[in-house]
């Protein structure tokens, strides 16, 4: 699986290391050593995957993935990262970053994260829009295909994170599923970072696709055991009957 890579990193060794293992396993591989250029590049080429040191000059890592969400583009984008806080970790999946790898780091284990990344990015393995069908839960509809997300017709935007997750959930209504089978969908979090993750995002899904979020009809907690998507108007009508 070939695939078109951007690395921004701003230590000149570890962006060295990073070219020979990326190479060695096919892919075509461009280096930048700062924020700016990261997102220059990105607008320029279009790339399959972007790898992405926190801590650079001029822009950091957090700023970059903000504007990229920010402009819709959906690239894969795998950070690097010294900072090992659960807090760090968190803001990073908050701002739309697909995956974390804690410095130092294994070169075998981050080849793995990015097999994985690309294997999940529509854009490298070329499927069609028709291979993923289309989720309704209600009003509430998730495109796997086209990764999109609506309700009543209205989009909503989603960080990748916010939408694995709800399409795990809506891919089986009413199904219960625990913080763990939720985590699990995030491919490697579990690693650095708590059930917390799937908490966040739990709590930012709701502020999109619930009318009043403190009093969800749709994104329902199942007290001490996890969280499970349903329809509200099916789920009134058998209260009622």
């Amino acid at each position: 699986m070939c695939a078109n890579v951007i690395v921004a990193e701003d230590d000149e060794k570890q962006a060295e290391l990073l070219r020979r293992y990326l190479e060695r396993e096919g892919h075509s591989v461009t280096l930048v050593g700062d924020g700016l250029a990261a997102l220059d590049l990105v607008r320029q080429r279009e790339p399959d995957l972007l790898v992405l040191d926190v801590m650079m000059p001029r822009a950091d890592g957090l700023d970059v993935v903000r504007v990229l969400r920010a402009e819709c583009r959906e690239l894969p984008v795998l950070m690097l990262t010294a900072r090992t806080t659960e807090d760090d970790l968190l803001l990073g999946l908050d701002l739309g970053a697909d995956d974390y790898v804690t410095k130092p780091y294994s070169p075998r284990e981050l080849m793995a994260r990015v097999r994985t990344l690309l294997r999940r990015s529509r854009r490298v393995t070329g499927a069609e829009p028709d291979d993923d069908p289309t989720l309704t839960v209600g009003s509430l509809v998730v495109d796997p295909a086209r990764h999109l997300v609506s309700i009543g017709g209205e989009p909503v935007e989603c960080t990748p994170g916010e939408f694995r997750i709800l399409a795990a959930l809506a891919a089986e209504p009413d199904r219960v599923f625990s913080r763990q089978q939720l985590l699990a969908e995030l491919h490697g979090f579990d690693r650095y970072i708590s059930d917390r993750t799937v908490d966040v995002h739990i709590m930012n899904l709701r502020k999109k696709i619930e009318p009043a979020p403190r009093r969800p009809t749709r994104l329902l907690t199942v007290f001490g055991v996890g969280y499970k998507l349903t329809d509200p108007a099916k789920a009134a009508a058998r209260a009622s009957s």
